[in-house]
């Protein structure tokens, strides 16, 4: 009756919160502009398509003055040309490099120069001599030079960054190429001027040395063994379509010998407005922004796009093994073939991949495998694209269990749900989780922008997806059992991934690019003209904490509240002032969590409580703040509570299990060596604060055998009586102090333990290096700088933008744009987080490693002197007043923000302070802050890269090289 009871106040709940009726409605605004929405659906989307096309997905969130915006075009990686493998993606790159107006000085001698580029390049594409295609790419080499003379590198960034836009980037994959700013809404008509520009035309500038920096990424592709994985998956999956023939950073020998013939006809056929979307969520007002939509982008032409045979795969009916080998651990994925978005079928393998695991950690795999220990980890996903999609499985395994011994693991967690071995009310409690995650993506603008485009790719009216859950809604149990006894046979694909040498890695020499001019001076007419344009000013908005957030005291606790005027969600935080720095043990503890029960209940049916009434519960573990979190319907909230007290106060120790945690915990360290992800930041960390660290400071394989398992429950059942503050985000605080008061210790007062100081060395030119099996070199310089000064925080903003991050930055420009020796590369101020903590430099850069030598050399000139360059300063200036003029700190991000303040002494919004500095700020002061926290600074360094591909003479001119132990860097 009790389960019955739970499961139906979940139910009853979101059925009130998402009932649906929906339907498509067409409507005519007032200008005469047709647009469609869906009857019922709360975010309010309107769809409109234009004469030529276009269609333009509008939403409103009034958050912040500032617009999400997309420009997805429906194309990718599988209408790249067989022999032209990464075209979509490389085109996306170079629709950054502007047009015949933008990013050029005198187009007419420049266009000259690349129609020759062009010609060489088909040359260079048709010859099979190496030496006469060795000559031909010098020949490209020299005229790039030349035609460099009169562009300007990153003219577009410059644009957009003018405006105050944030997460400028673009994806390619399989079927889209998507194109992303977020602008304030003052800008809006800017932003227009701008990418009806961008989209007009293709113009292939500074082409040779963008697509080394596309090389680049595909050699940190090629590190990536999660990709390696992946492209063997989907090469056996799909052996006869793009799916899995054409990756999307396309072939190396592709990419070595490009078409920018190929090119431009890609462009000419696919980017077209019959193909192409706008989406704008934000604070809009519709009839203005549909006029404007159409005044800019409605005289693009449209254009029949191709007709495309469709190739279809054939039925799998055997089962398909792959291997692949790289130095991580050993791990395996299978994969059953679906069809595509929208489907029946896609919905039913979604549910059952959520009956194997779901966010509640209660599904079959969930319970079966990784509560029991049984690996180290298991899960199911499907992964769903617009002509077909894929069950997938995954599991890493224990040290001395084998790959074949995981494969039988997920196969009979699989057989379980073709028997019907599986609780009914799963499915349900899954759609209303569903329901749940459905509200928090609407609530943001980023996440309903990124569901419209995502409907436009895949072809999906809005009625189709805002009723999509509906549709699920639909499914019962014994709709899952006979879809799976039909969906589940030996017609899968499994690839193994075992420890070994990776033979199929493509290591190239170094081409020896000549440097591109930048022209940073320099500025075309269209920015010119551009500058005089006028937009509205905005106003920043500063927190008032005190007005925001509502406090009271019960008993011995502050309660802190923000309402929530959004939606039903809400969520409570217990927050300790301590955390791994005041116990070692307590981290330890808390994840035991995962695995404990009480007298009463396992670990297993108290997640299920938890997740049949869809809230959540996590525990987070910080060096100095600890944070216990509930999360969900606010409804059901108090009872959740009560759920979270009763597990907290009656967890029982379960000393075998916790012995096999042990186990785990070890067998993760020691894969954690063989990761290049994890050997890197423990070695930056090696680098940044040496031995003493709180990084190496770990419990030792001795200490945690040795463990009784009740110190650790004892640790959890206590920690309650710690002194803490409590804050809730939601509609109504009353009945949550009542729930508090009636399960939670609000006497608290047990004083917080000391907790341990860890040192922060200087940095003294001291060199360390890892050795490991990668294409690839990766390097981190770091230097210590003064204690936190909040009196250089505006100066800093502006610094880090001009100097060090975002796509015209000054290291970007002169490392990837210029000389192209990498695809990212990051130069960072970051101030410390804490009043007595110190302030870091740190310079990241992957690159090949034959072209380590000329990026030591180039970082070490950018560390030593600023280029100062007066426009592109009063460009990143701009762009910061703007950001924080069009910024808001909201919901319950003002109260975390203010505790943030704290940890610094302030007490007030200090973007205030910020803000009146930016607007002081000049070019020689900031030169005055890079001189003395910058430049005059030791940097330590830590490189990891394959010994026998690194010159160490250039790494001596960075300092002192000590070549480290994973031992000693991991401390264990």
């Amino acid at each position: 009756m009790k389960k019955i009871l739970l499961t139906g106040c979940l139910i009853l709940s979101l059925t009130t919160v998402m009932a649906q009726n929906s339907s498509t409605e067409k409507k005519t605004d007032k200008q005469g502009y047709s647009y469609e929405t869906v009857k019922n659906d709360k975010t309010g989307t309107r769809i409109y398509t234009l004469k030529n096309g276009l269609k333009v997905y509008l939403a409103q969130n009034t958050d912040e003055p500032r617009i999400q915006t997309y420009i997805p075009v429906r194309t990718g990686s599988n209408n790249d040309p067989a022999d032209n493998t990464g075209l979509a993606h490389y085109l996306e790159h170079m629709v950054f490099k502007g047009t015949s107006k933008i990013g050029t000085q005198n187009w007419e001698v420049e266009k000259k120069l690349i129609a020759q580029i062009s010609d060489l390049y088909e040359q260079h594409k048709a010859e099979t001599n190496p030496e006469k295609k060795a000559a031909i790419y010098k020949q490209i080499d020299e005229v790039s030079q030349e035609a460099s003379k009169y562009s300007v590198a990153n003219e577009y960034d410059k644009l957009i960054s003018s405006l105050g836009a944030k997460g400028t980037n673009a994806h390619t994959w399989l079927n889209e190429t998507v194109y992303k700013n977020n602008i304030p809404s003052t800008e809006l008509e800017k932003w227009m001027v701008i990418e009806k520009e961008r989209f007009s035309e293709l113009v292939l500038r500074l082409f040779h040395t963008e697509l080394e920096a596309v090389y680049e990424e595909f050699n940190r592709a090629q590190d990536n063994d999660g990709r390696l994985l992946n492209y063997e998956l989907m090469d056996a999956l799909f052996p006869l379509t793009p799916y899995g023939q054409q990756t999307t950073i396309g072939k190396s020998e592709h990419l070595k010998n490009p078409s920018m013939v190929a090119i431009h006809n890609y462009f000419n056929t696919y980017y077209v407005p019959n193909n192409m979307a706008v989406v704008l969520v934000g604070d809009l007002d519709f009839d203005k922004t549909i006029k404007m939509v159409d005044q800019y982008f409605g005289t693009f032409k449209y254009k029949e796009l191709p007709n495309k045979s469709t190739v279809v795969e054939k039925p799998m009916t055997t089962i398909v093994e792959r291997e692949v080998k790289s130095p991580t651990a050993e791990r395996l994925m299978m994969a059953w073939r679906t069809a595509g978005a929208g489907t029946k079928e896609t919905r039913l393998a979604t549910i059952i991949a959520e009956i194997l695991s779901n966010q509640g950690d209660v599904g079959l795999i969930d319970t079966n495998i990784n509560q029991k220990q049984s690996a180290l980890g298991a899960g199911a996903y499907t992964s769903t694209f617009n002509d077909y999609g894929y069950f997938g499985m995954s599991i890493s395994v224990k040290e001395g269990q084998t790959l074949e011994e995981g494969k039988s693991l997920l196969l009979t967690e699989v057989n379980k749900i073709k028997k019907g071995d599986f609780d009914e009310w799963m499915i349900k409690a899954i759609i209303n989780n569903m329901k749940l995650d459905e509200m928090k993506n609407f609530e943001s603008a980023d996440g309903l922008a990124t569901t419209m485009y995502g409907a436009f790719i895949q072809g999906r009216s809005w009625n189709e997806v805002v009723s999509e859950i509906d549709e699920y809604s639909k499914i019962t149990k014994e709709d899952v059992v006979k879809f799976a006894n039909e969906f589940f046979k030996d017609n899968f694909v499994i690839v193994y991934k075992r420890k070994g040498v990776n033979d199929k890695l493509v290591r190239v020499s170094n081409p020896k690019i000549t440097p591109v001019q930048l022209n940073r001076d320099s500025q075309s007419q269209f920015y010119k003209d551009f500058q005089n344009l006028k937009s509205a000013d905005l106003a920043p908005v500063f927190v008032d904490f005190k007005k925001e957030i509502q406090t009271k005291k019960v008993k011995n606790t502050t309660v802190s509240f923000i309402k929530n005027t959004t939606n039903s969600i809400a969520r409570l935080n217990y927050i300790f002032n301590m955390g791994s720095d005041h116990d070692k043990k307590l981290a330890l503890a808390v994840g035991m969590l995962d695995y404990f029960g009480t007298d009463k209940q396992s670990a297993e049916q108290i997640k299920k409580e938890f997740y049949k009434i869809g809230i959540s519960y996590s525990v987070n573990v910080g060096t100095e703040l600890s944070y216990i979190t509930l999360s969900g319907l606010e409804n059901n909230l108090p009872k959740g509570i009560e759920l979270l007290e009763n597990f907290i106060k009656n967890v029982k120790p379960d000393q075998e299990v916790y012995n096999t945690q042990v186990e785990t915990i070890l067998n993760n360290r020691a894969n954690a060596k063989k990761r290049k992800e994890s050997i890197m930041n423990a070695l930056t960390n090696y680098a940044k604060f040496g031995k003493e660290s709180r990084f190496r400071d770990i419990l030792s394989e001795k200490q945690l055998k040795e463990m009784n398992v009740a110190e650790l429950t004892n640790l959890i059942k206590g920690v309650n009586d710690y002194q803490h503050e409590i804050f809730f985000y939601g509609n109504d605080l009353n009945p949550i102090v009542a729930s508090l008061e009636k399960h939670h210790n609000m006497a608290a007062n047990k004083a917080i333990p000391t907790p341990k100081k860890y040192a922060e060395p200087i940095t003294t030119n001291k060199v360390y290096f890892a050795n490991y099996d990668m294409v690839q070199a990766e390097m981190t310089r770091v230097a210590k700088g003064e204690k936190y000064n909040p009196a250089i925080a505006g100066t800093v903003n502006v610094f880090n933008a001009y100097f060090g991050s975002g796509l015209s930055s000054i290291v970007f420009q002169e490392i990837r744009e210029s000389k192209s020796l990498a695809y990212s590369a990051r130069a960072f101020y970051g101030m410390a987080i804490d009043k007595n903590l110190s302030d870091y430099m740190q310079v990241s850069i992957g690159t090949q490693a034959n072209k380590l030598p000329e990026a030591v050399d180039a970082i070490n000139a950018l560390l030593s002197e600023m280029p100062k360059i007066e426009k592109q300063f009063d460009n990143a200036k701009e762009s910061s007043l703007k950001q924080m003029a069009s910024s808001r700190i909201i919901k319950a991000n003002i109260y975390f923000n203010q505790l943030n303040l704290k940890k610094l002494g302030i007490d007030y919004d200090i973007r205030k302070d910020i803000y009146k500095s930016i607007e002081d700020l000049t070019l020689k002061a900031t030169d005055d802050f890079f001189n003395k926290e910058v430049k005059t600074k030791q940097y330590n360094t830590a490189i990891i890269g394959k010994k026998e591909s690194l010159d160490f003479e250039t790494l001596k001119k960075l300092g002192q090289i000590e070549e480290v132990t994973l031992d000693e860097i991991f401390n264990y």
